[in-house]
């Protein structure tokens, strides 16, 4: 019997001291770790936008380690909406 994986496919907006903290390769480093696809990059007004694709229950671990953080970040909010499925095979930063 096949096992079926329900995939959950997120935009994230990280707002905060984001940018300049690793921030993103630390949200890569997890991303890969838990099999999921999509992309970080930073933005001019200072945030961090998402889009990730990947098993529900580790989209949800992601999201948790993002409003985490790396130890110099500083996570004041994360706007999430969900989304269609990335079509990065792996994810990586822009």
């Amino acid at each position: 019997m096949k096992e079926v994986f329900m995939e959950k496919s997120l935009q994230l907006h990280i707002f905060g001291r984001v940018q300049g903290v690793s921030f993103r390769y630390y949200t890569q480093q997890k991303a890969r770790e838990l099999g999921i696809r999509g992309f970080a990059k930073n933005m001019p007004d200072g945030s961090v936008y998402v889009e990730a694709t990947g098993d529900k229950d580790k989209m949800d671990q992601f999201v948790d380690h993002c409003r985490q953080g790396p130890p110099m970040a500083r996570v004041d909010r994360i706007k999430t909406e969900n989304i269609q499925p990335v079509q990065e095979e792996m994810f990586f930063i822009k």
